[in-house]
């Protein structure tokens, strides 16, 4: 049965990091899989709703599903690279970095008497609409900082974020998820040892 935009559940938006968040839009594993992009509108949505496509894109181009989903692939690959200290190679992002790009000229202006940049807008083709995730991995891999990088500690989450509380001990993707979850857990484990279960 092909999946449609009702199917695919809201994403999360808890990493802290745009990139983290983008390879987040598919989480879980086996039964419990779940994948947030089911079509090219949804991708669109989800640019959105991060902020990094203009509300007023109103039609997403054909084939934003297939290629956000194998930047997504990509990004996961280059990141576990990335935290492991292996090589991987990078053509797809430097692709879409290369591709998406704004353009920007460099123009006399006569009124101030100086030159200035002038942007082109941005684009609305798949890789111009994925630019700006291409460019926060790139960074992210970059620049870290990678040491702050986490998996969620809830049982089944595979939720990445990047831990930036002063303490460095942020365990999951939100507390009123798999926080509350896992402390629920938890505080039952102990009634039960304690012989005060029901």
């Amino acid at each position: 049965m092909h999946k449609t935009l009702a199917d695919a559940p809201a994403p999360f938006f808890v990493a802290d990091n745009l990139a983290l968040d983008f390879i987040n839009t598919r989480y879980g594993s086996g039964e419990a899989a779940r994948e947030c992009f089911a079509d090219d509108r949804n991708v669109l949505d989800w640019l959105k709703s991060a902020g990094v496509a203009a509300p007023d894109v109103a039609e997403a181009p054909v084939g934003l599903l297939a290629l956000a989903r194998r930047l997504r692939a990509d990004a996961k690959t280059l990141l576990d690279a990335a935290l492991a200290g292996t090589q991987a190679r990078a053509s797809l992002v430097n692709q879409i970095l290369e591709q998406g790009r704004r353009s920007m000229k460099l123009e006399w202006d006569g009124q101030s008497a100086r030159f200035t940049i002038v942007r082109g807008p941005r684009g609305t083709d798949a890789a111009s609409l994925l630019e700006p995730v291409a460019a926060a991995l790139a960074t992210l891999l970059a620049d870290g900082p990678l040491d702050r990088v986490r998996q969620c500690e809830g049982e089944g989450c595979s939720m990445l974020f990047c831990d930036q509380t002063k303490s460095r001990r942020r365990r999951w993707c939100s507390m009123a998820v798999c926080g509350n979850r896992m402390k629920v857990a938890a505080f039952r484990a102990r009634r039960k040892e304690g012989g005060t279960a029901s």
